[in-house]
């Protein structure tokens, strides 16, 4: 599985199928096949199950008579629960007018994606009462039952999602899912603290062991896994994969599996982006599932295993079987089962020094870990002066630019100094001119005046000698 020359985790894509080969995605828990494929193996299996003991005479004994009795009564309450899903065969129900129906399946083509809200609204209204009725009598009568085997309570979830579909049969691929997601959420919102780690598996005995088996990995590095972080060019000031360790712990505080595969699936973009930013070439997905085993080796997310079976026990099978969301969680499914069984040569170590880690014996080595710190200042002090270098490049260009715009200020104003010294010259020519010709006006006034009072006076002499 590993090489050295190898990146990443190798697992192919015909390994993430099922192994019937229908097409869908497999997984570890159900043996490599698909939610589909596992169920229609595991039902007869379920239902052909008998006691084998022998009877005197030689021949099997099939059942006791108290295991007879039980099993009938077993039978009477399912039978009477399927009463209670999905009604009595007699009386013929009565059938609703076209028109309401055709009036509730508008409503509901008409729903926004993620409208959940709405999607309330119009089962609360009259035209779908009846569809309103089944949602509660389905959700009152598990909780009356809740201390079925989760196994049955998972085989009633899947067909009453099978049974409800059946009415929006009309619809497109795309809406009849819409519509189922948000019929997942109400029925498993209310079922999810009955149904959740149920008593009748050992989901909690499993979960505190994958617990302390990734505590006991913790000296796990991501060179051991050879998952690729950020160029050394990028600036880290935490782990890069901190925003997919936060979206796959948040996945416990989730109550509906379509909720908390929305967090594996956030959480493995998360894992895709970091990859991408790390390579100069796309992430592969063996990449992949070594950055998403890293992650839950980092996250240890609380009750992991539990949430897993949930998810598989009550998801809509279609979130499982196709699609990103199911290709995601097949791939954190084979990251746990990794996890399960990790070894020496997976992280190209010898089995004694695997076994030394396990028992805390021995630590990632002291010099490796300087030689990555010198070379983490070293980079750092390169980074600094690569910076300091552009700074003081941009600081010579300032300055040139600075004395270019102070020369062209001095020259402006020089010029503007000598425009304003001739307008100061013209200005004062002019006013010279204006005293000159003010002076000489004055002048000849004065002379006017006085030829004109020779004038009279002569005139004025003329008639005194007449």
């Amino acid at each position: 599985m590993w090489t050295e020359k190898q990146r990443g985790i190798r697992v192919s894509q015909e390994e993430l199928l099922c192994k019937n080969a229908c097409g869908y995605y497999g997984n570890p828990a159900w043996q490599g096949l698909c939610s589909k494929c596992w169920r229609e193996r595991a039902r007869p299996v379920e239902s052909q199950r008998q006691d084998t003991r022998p009877r005197n005479d030689g021949t099997p004994l099939t059942f006791s008579k108290f295991e007879e009795k039980k099993n009938i009564e077993k039978g009477h309450r399912i039978n009477t629960m399927r009463r209670l899903f999905w009604g009595s065969p007699s009386p013929p129900k009565r059938q609703e007018s076209s028109e309401s129906q055709t009036n509730a399946l508008k409503a509901y083509q008409s729903l926004e994606p993620g409208d959940f809200t709405g999607f309330l609204k119009i089962l609360r209204s009259p035209p779908s009462q009846r569809l309103q009725s089944r949602c509660t009598a389905f959700l009152n009568t598990m909780e009356a039952y809740h201390d079925l085997p989760v196994q049955k309570q998972s085989d009633l979830v899947q067909d009453f999602y099978q049974s409800f579909a059946e009415h929006f049969s009309s619809f497109t691929e795309a809406q009849a899912t819409q519509i189922m997601e948000h019929v997942e959420k109400l029925i498993m919102t209310r079922l999810h603290k009955w149904v959740f780690c149920h008593d009748s598996c050992d989901d909690e005995q499993k979960d505190l062991a994958l617990q302390r088996r990734i505590r006991s990995l913790n000296w796990v590095t991501p060179q051991m896994l050879s998952v690729p972080f950020p160029d050394k060019k990028t600036t880290v000031t935490s782990d890069p994969f901190l925003s997919a360790i936060t979206a796959i712990i948040e996945m416990d505080a989730k109550r509906a599996p379509q909720d908390k595969l929305a967090c594996v699936s956030k959480c493995s973009q998360h894992v895709f982006e970091v990859l991408s930013s790390s390579n100069s070439e796309p992430a592969n997905a063996d990449d992949f599932l070594s950055g998403l085993i890293y992650v839950v080796l980092k996250a240890n997310p609380p009750r992991l295993h539990s949430n897993m079976q949930y998810v598989i026990r009550f998801g809509l099978p279609h979130s499982l079987m196709a699609g990103e969301s199911g290709y995601y969680f097949t791939n954190l499914s084979c990251a746990v089962a990794f996890i399960e069984k990790l070894d020496g040569p997976a992280l190209n170590l010898s089995p004694e020094e695997f076994e030394g880690y396990m028992l805390h014996q021995r630590a990632p080595s002291t010099r490796k870990k300087r030689q990555q710190f010198v070379g983490d200042t070293q980079h750092l002090l390169e980074e600094i002066k690569d910076r300091q270098e552009k700074l003081d490049q941009g600081m010579d260009a300032l300055n040139t630019q600075l004395q270019t715009w102070v020369k062209a200020v001095h020259s402006q104003l020089d010029e503007a100094t000598a425009q304003f010294a001739l307008v100061q010259k013209e200005i004062t020519a002019q006013a010279d001119i204006s005293q000159v010709f003010s002076s000489s006006t004055h002048e000849e006034s004065l002379q006017g005046d006085q030829e004109d009072h020779s004038v009279s006076t002569v005139g004025s002499w003329d008639l005194s000698a007449s």
